[in-house]
């Protein structure tokens, strides 16, 4: 419980042995998600504020719908009512340096959440994944499909696409892709007709579905009129529908068309019944109960003025200092392992990807 506490039990008149009497207030823990517009960022509130609360926390969620001066009032009034700690998926990691001095000034501990928060020495921790590793998985499940799919087609036609260039997680999803991708590209097993690669280039901004559709059909139209593309690299579920979409559009899939290898993230519902249906190859899931466990495990430590739990002290430099993280193991999914990974963990009912 903080100083500030006490001073306003003072002033009131309020003797500590009444505030017992009573039952002290417990300590607030302040949640700023960026979106409900994509299913993972709503599990990631819910998993959270369970978790909180049986930890006994009160809890404050706010949903900013990918606006950013919305998150930065959201975070402010968080901070203006006094939460103990603050966690944060920032919409645009760039953009929280004054209102996370104030949380410092108010002694208010932050943790990015997620997405790392830069430019600033303010945030304390950083709870993830192995975001070089969500790409590599994705290269990796991407490399396989299409051994499995087009085994006597030498170079495989290939098209990349990049999350938000605003989300720092994004540059690591595509280098770790690449990672992998690149010695294929040098060595001619890979072709990228479109010649479109790079994050400056591929990016897509706010992980849009629709903005990624429409790069597709543009990519398509302009590259694969005598050619067939048999794989796209996606970084997010939400692009691949809108990827998939294009394809379809044009008659992949069908015929003598076959569904090119689409990769993804985040492991949502939709994207799950789409790779059973033989749409989408693959998707990486990312258990959010478990980034959920990690934060309030990192609230709890702070809190009791202990250190958190970390395994890494090198990768997340935010341009002002290394952030002290904790990164959880990513799971690649395909067809052969959603009932494992997804169904037998609980995460989904068997009734909910049917």
């Amino acid at each position: 419980m903080k100083l500030r506490t006490a001073a306003i039990a003072l002033a009131i008149g309020v003797s500590w042995s009444a505030m017992g009497a009573v039952g002290v207030m417990a300590e607030t823990v302040g949640i700023s998600m960026p979106t409900k517009s994509s299913a993972r960022w709503i599990d990631d509130g819910n998993n959270m504020v369970k978790q909180f609360q049986d930890a006994g926390y009160d809890t404050d969620l706010q949903y900013a719908e990918d606006d950013i001066p919305n998150q930065l009032a959201q975070v402010e009034n968080m901070i203006t009512k006094g939460v103990d700690v603050l966690v944060i998926a920032a919409i645009d990691g760039t953009t929280l340096s004054n209102a996370l001095a104030n949380a410092k000034a108010a002694d208010i501990k932050v943790i990015a959440y997620d997405r790392l928060i830069r430019d600033t020495g303010d945030i304390d921790y950083y709870a993830t994944f192995d975001n070089f590793k969500v790409g590599v998985e994705q290269a990796n499940s991407l490399v396989a499909g299409l051994k499995e799919r087009f085994p006597d087609t030498k170079p495989w036609n290939v098209e990349l696409f990049g999350g938000s260039p605003d989300d720092n997680n994004a540059y690591f999803f595509y280098d770790g892709a690449m990672s992998v991708l690149q010695p294929l590209i040098d060595a001619g097993d890979i072709a990228i007709l479109s010649g479109q690669m790079g994050m400056d280039t591929v990016g897509t901004l706010r992980w849009d579905p629709a903005t990624a559709q429409a790069r597709m059909d543009n990519v398509l139209s302009a590259n694969y009129t005598d050619a067939q593309v048999q794989g796209v690299l996606s970084p997010y579920d939400g692009l691949s529908i809108g990827i998939l979409s294009s394809l379809k559009g044009v008659g992949y899939g069908s015929g003598d068309m076959p569904m090119p290898i689409v990769t993804g993230q985040d492991a949502e519902i939709q994207s799950v019944k789409s790779i059973l249906a033989d749409e989408q190859y693959a998707t990486v899931f990312k258990d959010t109960r478990e980034l959920a466990r990690v934060t309030v495990g990192m609230v709890n430590a702070m809190l009791k003025g202990e250190e958190p739990e970390i395994n890494d002290t090198e990768t997340y430099d935010n341009g002002v200092k290394v952030v002290p993280s904790y990164l959880l193991e990513p799971v690649p999914v395909d067809k052969s392992n959603i009932e494992s990974v997804l169904v037998e963990s609980g995460y989904y009912t068997a009734e909910q990807i049917q």
